[in-house]
């Protein structure tokens, strides 16, 4: 029988099923594709502890400031010591420099730290894991592992041969720059969440107390507290004593000998610290005696202008070379083609009631002689990528190991001892995550971002500054932190501006929703570019097309 013909209705060209039309699908023209990544942002980078600042900031910039407090107590116990005393090298890489001026990182995550203390914001320590760990030293690198291993189950015991806990934050920084109240409020969060410390506790024999304690671990982080000394030809006549001494007798109220024409040998943060401190006890003057020159100082630069202001003398390019009755003998020096200072022979000589020596500390070692396989190199413990010593379960961190000396560095080194305890406890080595490529303000497009002047935290004028103890630089509040928080840039990494959908000529980018972020639909994306060349923040690149 023959087959009756179809009879067509429609024309063929719109008689295919909906979606199934190839000519709409242009991607097969690409050589190159657009894809989302997360670039590591610069202030991230810079952190020696570790915190994820663009987090914790988009939490701060939506005014959640207890879910971006504890986005930084991932990282970091201290949030309100750390916003006074770190010197904020997050701040020196911030991309945001490159449009007008950095972001103010610390004086948020101060604010944020502020605002737990005054809500009363707490964290709690986890499930109980029947491991126990020794700590000596109740210093930043000490509690900030004390803390970690606490939210991770493990019983802490911390001992400290100080009365006080904090380390050279409480008995090296003064209170005009760090108010105790801040310090114990802190720590008295650590040890509410189940963490001993015990006070003028030290320890001489490690691997005793181990084992008499039935401690599973042990982390070694004692710091550098003793002084080091010049050598300083001197008859004795004048007091000639150490910084990190007279800061202690400072804290705890003992008789100090700062008076008179105070004169302090060092370039330091410390060597500021003594005298800013002089000043404040009513020395009739203060000194600096400084080898390098004004701009070679070690201090950081506000710390030096700050003490300028508050009437201490900076005298560069001299080295004391001997000490006869009140008169101290300069040598004066020049600064070397390598900012070396060189001696010149030449002469000249100052009058002094007192010598602070400011040239730096070590660490005190001896308690650790007797530990089988625990290397001391220059002074130093040496310890392997996991914070690990050769002794079996003893780790060690912060300024006694081989590192940069600063409260920052010794907060990450704690954390990242407690993660490698917590893992080598469960005979499980720790894998940190791989970090990706930087976000350089190369991968940037800043002029899409408004101009937004920087917040400058207030300062007591100079004349009260220099009366007494009172802090130095005030407080951001709501609103300016608010707006603060908002100048980050998101750098590196996608905050849903629409741009990539708004320029797609394609219309080959999806909006997944919020907080989802985007997708391309590639059947019908040419890979011309303009989407990654759009993006404020640097979060698309354009990779070569696998053929």
């Amino acid at each position: 029988m023959k087959q009756q013909p179809v009879t067509q209705t429609k024309p063929f060209a719109i008689t295919l099923d909906v979606g199934t039309s190839l000519l709409n699908k242009t991607g097969s023209w690409r050589t190159e594709r657009p894809v989302y990544v997360d670039r590591l942002p610069p202030c991230n980078n810079a952190c020696p502890a570790g915190e994820n600042i663009q987090s914790w900031l988009g939490f701060a910039e939506e005014g959640d400031y207890e879910a971006a407090w504890r986005a930084i107590m991932d990282d970091n116990p201290l949030p309100a010591v750390m916003g006074r005393v770190c010197y904020h090298p997050c701040e020196g890489a911030c991309n945001r420099a490159e449009l007008d001026d950095a972001v103010g990182i610390n004086s948020i995550e101060r604010f944020l730290g502020d605002q737990a203390l005054k809500h009363g914001w707490t964290v709690e320590p986890g499930a109980s894991t029947g491991k126990k760990v020794l700590i000596i030293g109740a210093g930043p690198c000490g509690l900030s592992a004390a803390y970690h291993l606490a939210r991770f189950g493990h019983a802490v015991a911390v001992h400290d041969a100080n009365p006080q806990a904090g380390g050279m934050t409480r008995y090296g920084i003064p209170k005009y720059r760090l108010p105790r109240e801040k310090l114990r409020a802190e720590v008295a969060r650590i040890e509410n969440m189940g963490v001993t410390i015990r006070h003028d506790s030290r320890i001489d024999d490690v691997l005793a107390e181990k084992t008499n304690g039935s401690f599973d671990a042990v982390f070694l982080a004692t710091g550098a507290q003793l002084p080091r000394r010049a050598d300083i030809d001197s008859d004795g006549q004048i007091p000639l004593v150490e910084a990190v001494t007279v800061l202690r007798d400072t804290e705890l109220d003992n008789p100090t000998v700062l008076r008179g024409n105070v004169v302090v040998y060092g370039g330091g943060n410390t060597a500021v610290d003594v005298a800013r401190t002089a000043i404040r006890l009513g020395a009739l003057s203060a000194t600096l005696i400084v080898i390098e020159a004004r701009q070679d100082m070690p201090a950081h630069r506000f710390e030096i202008d700050e003490a300028v202001e508050e009437g201490v003398t900076i005298v560069n390019l001299r080295s004391i070379q001997k000490i006869n009755g009140p008169t101290v003998t300069l040598e004066k020096m020049v600064r070397g083609e390598d900012r070396t200072p060189q001696p010149t022979g030449e002469h000249e000589t100052i009058e002094a009631s007192i010598v602070v020596e400011a040239i730096g500390q070590s660490t005190d070692v001896d308690a650790l002689n007797d530990i089988e396989g625990l290397k001391v190199k220059n002074g130093s413990v040496q310890v392997d990528t996991a914070m690990q010593t050769g002794a079996d379960g003893v780790f060690a961190g912060g300024d006694m190991v081989p590192s940069a000396r600063t409260v920052t560095t010794a907060i990450g080194h704690g954390k990242k001892a407690a993660r490698n305890i917590d893992s080598w406890l469960q005979n499980t080595p720790y894998q940190p995550a791989d970090k990706n490529e930087i976000a350089d303000p190369a991968k940037l497009n800043t002029w899409y971002y408004s101009d937004a002047p920087r917040t400058i935290r207030p300062m007591l004028d100079v004349v009260r500054r220099m009366s007494g103890f009172a802090e130095v630089v005030g407080d951001l509040v709501e609103d300016n932190a608010l707006f603060e928080a908002r100048r980050c840039m998101s750098c590196g990494n996608c905050f849903e501006c629409d741009n990539c959908y708004g320029v797609c000529p394609d219309n080959a980018v999806t909006k997944l929703g919020p907080g989802k972020r985007f997708a391309f639909k590639y059947d019908y994306c040419k890979g011309c570019g303009i989407c990654a060349a759009e993006c404020p923040c640097g979060a698309i690149s354009m990779v070569p097309e696998e053929i």
